[in-house]
């Protein structure tokens, strides 16, 4: 940053930067908590004292105007710099933000000194509501400490009597929002997840988690993270979207040497990052549902139910047909591959006791079960409904609603 002295003496510069670094660039400056134009003056004088064989080209083509303020020995010392090395001022000035985005990595990207915890949540039986789970249960975790007492403070501590079940909450004297760094995986071809946040689904042209896990792409996965942007998590809410050639991962990976790895060796590099991994499985018993359990599994030196399962149900006798197909596939896998994968619990969504006899006594049927046990029960309400609409995570469009509440104590359950 220039000197407090010359910060008056600085004028407005323009030059050219390509649209892609110029958001990176704001998105960095912000999370350094940096002015923009001390982080462009940062950028130049790496770039100047950097070795020239250690600065790539970038593609500038079509870059747009790019105003920023700097002092006039500044922008004379880079010009003259430019020139010294043959290269266009829209050049320089896109290697020199390049350089500073790659030696000032952003905070929410430093390694972690722990194992990630990774969470399967699925069910090969559609509209359950594993995305809602998902979305829930990644707000929760990511959600900040403060504004979740507060949610919890807010929430009417008398469920409403067609919930009928909500004996599983939390109370605000005895629950801590963990505040975790969290990545949502949408691992439906569908997209569910991902419409529901408002992110669009990746083009089935480029890279995609897909193309990762069939190794028929190169490059950074990292480049595909989407942050959740909503001040209640804090930076700490990333979502890696659907792709459509997900259709095809089954018949992508069907040739790949150890297929049930796939998934894991796609995410490894990105688990560094997070304290929380939680995948949304699409409704399927394929060879995708196969790599997603074995992903699930307990490591060596891993704390037992550190990682694991979520099976979500509904209160009805299709969901227990589903579920004991799921439970076969799973236990097979663990057999075949000689691991062990936690059945971390059942969630049991759109509860209403309202709709009668089959809806109650399937419920107590899921209790019945022992193992694994019931975890949380969430009631069909609108705002999860709304939260869609509103492209937004339920935690962040009505965190003090029932259905949020429950999802902090699902929280507390697997932590």
């Amino acid at each position: 940053m220039l000197p407090s002295n010359q910060q008056d003496d600085r004028q407005k510069v323009t030059f050219k930067l390509p649209a892609s670094l110029k958001a990176h660039l704001k998105i960095r400056a912000a999370e350094l908590r940096m002015d923009i134009q001390d982080a462009v003056a940062d950028a130049m004088t790496e770039w100047k004292d950097a070795p020239r064989g250690e600065v790539a080209q970038v593609d500038t083509a079509g870059a747009p105007p790019f105003a920023t303020w700097l002092t006039d020995a500044m922008t004379s010392q880079f010009k003259a710099e430019c020139s010294a090395r043959g290269i266009p001022y829209v050049q320089g000035l896109a290697q020199a933000v390049s350089l500073w985005l790659t030696t000032h990595p952003s905070p929410r990207h430093q390694p972690l000194e722990r194992t990630t915890r990774r969470f399967v949540v699925c069910n090969q039986k559609g509209g359950v509501g594993k995305t809602a789970v998902t979305a829930g249960l990644g707000g929760a975790f990511a959600e900040d400490a403060e504004l979740a007492r507060l949610a919890m403070l807010l929430t009417d501590k008398e469920p409403a009597p067609e919930a009928g079940a909500l004996d599983l909450v939390e109370t605000v004297d005895s629950y801590e929002a963990p505040q975790l760094r969290v990545l949502m995986v949408d691992y439906d071809p569908q997209g569910h997840l991902s419409k529901q946040l408002g992110v669009p689904q990746l083009p089935a042209s480029g890279p995609s988690l897909a193309k990762f896990m069939s190794r028929q792409t190169s490059g950074d996965i990292h480049d595909l993270i989407v942050p959740v942007d909503d001040e209640r998590f804090g930076g700490r809410l990333d979502l890696l979207p659907s792709c459509q050639d997900a259709f095809l991962l089954d018949v992508m990976i069907s040739t790949a040497r150890n297929r049930q790895a796939t998934l894991e060796h796609a995410l490894e590099p990105l688990e560094p990052l997070y304290d929380v991994i939680i995948i949304d499985c699409p409704p399927s018993l394929g060879m995708a549902m196969d790599a997603a359990i074995y992903y699930s599994r307990q490591r060596d030196g891993e704390r037992e139910g550190e990682s694991g399962i979520l099976i979500v149900v509904q209160a009805e006798d299709s969901s227990a047909d589903a579920y004991n197909m799921l439970v076969e596939q799973i236990d097979d896998g663990m057999t075949d591959w000689r691991i062990t994968a936690a059945y971390l619990g059942l969630v049991v969504n759109l509860y209403d006791a309202r709709d009668g006899h089959v809806v109650t006594s399937s419920l107590n049927e899921w209790r019945a079960l022992g193992e694994p046990r019931v975890i949380g029960v969430i009631p069909r309400r609108k705002e999860q409904r709304e939260a869609a609409r509103a492209r937004r995570p339920l935690l962040a469009y009505d965190p003090s609603c029932v259905q949020s509440r429950v999802m902090r104590h699902i929280v507390k359950e697997i932590s």
